[in-house]
């Protein structure tokens, strides 16, 4: 009798083990899912910049400054180690030089008016709504894995296999404010 209590404590032991390991696993790989969208994201609005700034190039080249400072975040976004850290670093340093670069059509109408501009500034658009999307999948992914991971008893089996805290996907505090673009 006292072995069979034995073998179901143990195995109640092994089901907890495995079912809090098993939980865990999944979470860390809704993670890397997560990750893996914002990075699918992120390059889509990488790889329309260049037509967006060829296209901007014919009305307003002598606002050399703004393009190049597209361009060079840009690089500074391809070059970033695939860290939500830096990669959210990179991505505010984007957002800010497109937001001027956009801040430019009001300046020249029939920029304004052109129908490729228009279409990759919608086509950007849509592409940043995806990628706010998938920050915020990302992030819920990463809250409810620490959540999972902090929480008792699932606690014992994230220490004892060594599971650890993921980074959140953050903006930056100047990332937030509003650019000032003068002409």
């Amino acid at each position: 009798m006292t072995l069979i209590i034995i073998l179901v404590i143990v195995a109640a032991l092994a089901v907890f083990v495995v079912g809090g390991y098993n939980g865990l696993v999944r979470a860390r790989n809704q993670i890397d899912n997560a990750w893996s969208q914002i990075d699918v994201q992120l390059k889509r609005r990488l790889d329309l910049i260049p037509n967006l700034i060829e296209t901007v190039k014919g009305y307003a080249a002598h606002e050399r400054e703004t393009l190049e400072a597209v361009v060079a975040a840009r690089q500074a976004s391809l070059a970033a180690p695939d860290t939500p850290g830096a990669q959210a670093q990179a991505d505010n340093l984007l957002s800010g030089a497109l937001r001027q670069l956009f801040a430019l059509s009001e300046a020249y109408p029939d920029l304004k008016a052109n129908q490729n501009f228009l279409a990759l500034q919608e086509e950007l658009t849509a592409t940043e709504g995806r990628i706010a999307y998938a920050r915020q999948f990302y992030n819920d992914s990463v809250l409810s894995y620490d959540n999972r991971r902090q929480a008792f008893p699932t606690v014992i089996v994230a220490n004892l296999f060594n599971f650890e805290s993921r980074e959140y996907f953050e903006a930056e505090e100047q990332a937030r404010d509003v650019p000032t673009v003068e002409f």
